[in-house]
């Protein structure tokens, strides 16, 4: 056993106690963070334009602070990138991370010296969590890969710029580093197959331990190595013994995922985003992920069905119910203020506050009244592939074809398969069934004929990838929409099938 694997079990069980003088008071932990953010904001350009001098409690916050979006703060991002400091937060950032937005183009996240540690602290401590429940620790002395965007950097106004997964590989411990994969050179490869490939390359002879990255690039990796070498993962890497992995629900991925490593391995899921690390798996044996509620964020939450209503009612993390959906709102110290993340929710665990990530606000379809979400196609895929085990599914998504040629309106699934259901009328129909159960909306729509059943359209391999690849968005952490309640993704994909 090397020195890493002895000296992290200590350190583990350190992380986790001082873990627990939080998960259990997680009110308390809020109401600090509350306190310490208003007070580091007062002398910001933000601060004062909001009158944080004044404001004492939560409500008087919430008065003073609205729920905004990133065009809503993007006139403080411009100052800070003008050159002016104390805009958001005391100082200037260390980092930008750019992100692409959906209507705002591109998109710079402030992180500051004294969120960093949110983003740093957060990976690691997942990794601890597992080792001090398990007493696994041997990953640690062997190879480690993250799939990640380039660690390349820009500048601009003295502030490095660049993707999030990128800004941590910055920040790697040094202890990491002699066993962490690929090398910088490989790993500043803009065009991502040339980088895979170079990846390969580096990893393929390696014993590799532990593989991080989001599961479809990660199964684009395996299903490279396998190309080459004729053999499943398991006898590529006989030593890897844990996944790390956050952005999308593993559960489509994890049939094929786990056929191409020929083994059942222990996996760690997380939850990273630009805005802070909000949660990670901390057990092997409960559900859900724990929400990190004592690292510089102050967390609020709205019902994602009051969402866009005019006046929405914004919750504590002791407010919340287990099993409804909520919109996270993000307050930092990094200079987020009233934050929508555009992520939705579900608590599963009060105590401590364990969450499912269930879908994107905006990510839904509603073309009729029906309110279909991520979560709920999600789970109609998972429910009908068990239903029909041969299935496996590469990638999906889904949208709404309101004016049909011929007949009533309906959902469209454009689904590519590794394997395809035996019998894909049944698997359609269980699909289309299970996501009536799901929804009442949409069950009284196809009852009441305004809709008809789903449409299944089976895409060739490599649909997805050459989809991507045509938006700039192959590799790295960008993801495939699931669902939208129009038809650009969809027509973008049809579009590559009839040219290739």
């Amino acid at each position: 056993m090397g020195i890493r694997s002895v000296v992290s079990k200590p350190l583990a069980r350190w992380v986790v106690e001082r873990q627990q003088s939080w998960m259990y008071q997680a009110g308390e932990a809020q109401q600090r963070w509350l306190k310490r953010l208003i007070a580091g904001g007062q002398d910001t350009v933000f601060g004062r334009d909001h009158r944080f001098r004044d404001v004492q409690t939560i409500q008087e916050f919430r008065q003073a602070v609205p729920v905004r979006d990133y065009e809503d703060l993007k006139p403080y991002i411009e100052q800070i990138l003008a050159g002016d400091s104390d805009v958001l937060w005391k100082g200037k950032p260390l980092y930008f991370a750019k992100t692409s937005g959906t209507t705002s183009g591109t998109k710079y996240i402030p992180i500051t010296q004294d969120s960093i540690p949110n983003h740093i602290n957060s990976a690691r401590d997942a990794l601890l969590n597992y080792i001090d429940e398990t007493g696994n620790s041997g990953f640690l002395d062997e190879k480690l890969i993250f799939l990640s965007g380039s660690p390349e950097l820009t500048q601009q106004a003295g502030i490095n710029i660049g993707r999030l997964s990128g800004i941590v590989n910055h920040h790697v411990p040094a202890y990491l580093r002699t066993n962490q994969m690929p090398s910088y050179e490989t790993n500043v490869i803009d065009d991502w197959e040339t980088k895979l490939e170079r990846i390969i390359d580096e990893t393929i002879d390696q014993p590799m331990s532990l593989i991080s990255g989001i599961p479809p690039w990660v199964q684009m990796y395996f299903d490279r190595i396998q190309a080459r070498t004729g053999k499943l993962i398991k006898d590529v890497f006989p030593d890897f013994s844990l996944f790390v992995y956050g952005g999308v629900n593993f559960e489509p991925y994890r049939a094929k995922l786990f056929e191409s490593i020929g083994k059942r391995i222990d996996s760690i899921e997380t939850y990273p985003a630009s805005e802070g690390f909000i949660a990670f798996q901390d057990s092997q044996t409960e559900e859900g992920l724990l929400m990190l509620l004592d690292s510089g964020i102050f967390f609020e939450f709205i019902a994602a069905d009051e969402y866009f209503a005019e006046n929405p009612r914004r919750l504590t993390i002791e407010e919340v119910e287990l099993g409804k959906n909520y919109a996270v709102i993000v307050n930092n110290n990094a200079g987020l203020w009233g934050y929508s993340l555009g992520d939705t929710v579900k608590f599963v665990s009060r105590d401590p506050y364990r969450l499912l990530v269930t879908g994107r606000i905006k990510h839904f379809i509603s073309a009729f009244g029906e309110h279909v979400i991520g979560e709920e196609v999600e789970k109609a895929l998972k429910d009908a592939m068990q239903k029909h085990p041969e299935t496996e599914v590469v990638e999906f998504t889904v949208a709404p074809m309101v004016s049909p040629n011929e007949g009533l309106p309906y959902h469209e699934w454009l689904v590519e398969f590794a394997t395809p259901p035996h019998d894909p009328v049944a698997f359609t129909r269980d699909l289309d069934n299970r996501l009536i159960e799901l929804n009442v909306y949409y069950s009284d729509l196809i009852t009441g004929s305004i809709l008809q059943p789903l449409k299944l359209t089976s895409l060739p391999r490599g649909a997805f990838q050459r989809y991507m690849k045509a938006q700039g968005k192959l590799g790295g952490q960008n993801k495939v929409p699931r669902l939208a309640n129009d038809r650009k993704i969809v027509d973008g994909l049809v579009a590559i099938m009839h040219n290739a």
